[in-house]
């Protein structure tokens, strides 16, 4: 059957919601109030109950007043009390602390700060071209958050910027990648960073993944920058969707987010990759541990792993609005079922 004019027109929409818009960065360190709205069903599931091979555990529809609080690409948790970062691609970080209530259920964001991410000198970023921020995860020393490493597409790179009382900020340090990654400068390019954990047989080691396959033409890129764990890796394809972010689980295995459209709606999957296939040379399949499409989503793009109040790994799952008034906010969270 084809396609009525409203129907093309949101083919359009949501293809360009995959960009976003440019916009300015938050003009200082804000602060912003931000509504939370619970999502208590997914895919038909009651949190508690079994969805593909996670369980639910309840999620957050967020949004706020403020025309700087959206656009959420990349997230991490930076203490074990909820305290959590966030990336915009208006180069803008969100921190905020994620409350739970006493079913251990996502409840409300609270304490949440907007400000502008800088470059080396202690700027702000200069232009549209330089803020476009995808990835993000945690460094840490000795157990304790110190930093958080910040991936970003067009002008492609990878910067580091210092936590002051969980707070990212400061110049940002430029990380060295490959050149090959560097010349990538389109928004197909650098979407996922994550730092391998202690459990990992690459531990320490940062690994980075391309959203587009132009490099090897059908297998999405990926690196590793480690010191004895270093060098280039692939991610096989999905149907209809491509990488948007990553996340190791405690134990070393990784998660990959994939995220794409069909049939006029936003698709996502969740997979995973046991830990010894992560490594130099290494072709990454793994196996899909969720996936979701229609109104259970939105533009999923982050995602993060921490521990619950009541000590369960939780993995978190954000959508990017893009600063679209049709599209949500939405925070999402899961756990792996009890062996």
């Amino acid at each position: 059957m084809a396609l009525t004019a409203r129907h093309a027109l949101r083919a359009m929409i949501i293809a360009l919601a995959l960009v976003g818009p440019a916009a300015a960065q938050s003009s200082g360190d804000d602060t912003v109030v931000v509504t939370a709205s619970p999502i208590t069903k997914f895919k038909g599931a009651a949190i508690g109950e079994r969805v593909d091979g996670l369980v639910w555990r309840g999620g957050l529809n967020l949004s706020s007043p403020s025309d700087q609080f959206g656009g959420l690409s990349s997230l991490g948790f930076v203490s074990d009390d909820g305290r959590v970062v966030m990336i915009t691609d208006r180069g803008n970080f969100v921190s905020g602390q994620l409350l739970y209530d006493d079913a251990t259920r996502p409840l409300s964001l609270v304490g949440v700060r907007i400000a502008a991410m800088k470059n080396s000198k202690g700027e702000e970023l200069p232009r549209a071209y330089a803020r476009d921020a995808e990835g993000m995860d945690v460094l840490t020393r000795d157990g304790v958050p110190v930093a958080v490493r910040v991936s970003f597409e067009n002008l492609t790179r990878v910067a580091d910027f210092a936590l002051t009382d969980g707070i990212p900020g400061g110049p940002g340090r430029i990380v060295e990648i490959p050149q090959w990654l560097s010349d990538l400068r389109n928004n197909k390019s650098l979407e996922s960073v994550c730092v391998a954990p202690p459990a990992s047989p690459i531990a320490g080691s940062t690994l980075l993944i391309v959203e587009g396959t132009e490099t090897y033409g059908v297998n999405h890129a990926a690196t590793l920058l480690g010191k004895s764990d270093k060098g280039g890796l692939q991610l096989t394809p999905a149907p209809n969707v491509s990488p948007t972010d990553c996340a190791f689980l405690p134990n070393g295995d990784l998660l990959v987010l994939e995220r794409g459209t069909a049939l006029l709606s936003f698709l996502m999957q969740l997979r995973l990759i046991p830990a010894n296939e992560v490594k130099p040379g290494a072709i990454m399949e793994g196996r899909v541990l969720l996936s979701a499409s229609g109104g259970d989503i939105d533009n999923m793009e982050g995602v993060a792993v921490h521990q619950a109040p009541d000590g369960e790994t939780r993995i978190t799952i954000i959508s990017d609005n893009n600063f679209n008034g049709w599209e949500r906010n939405l925070l999402l969270e899961f756990a792996l079922p009890k062996e």
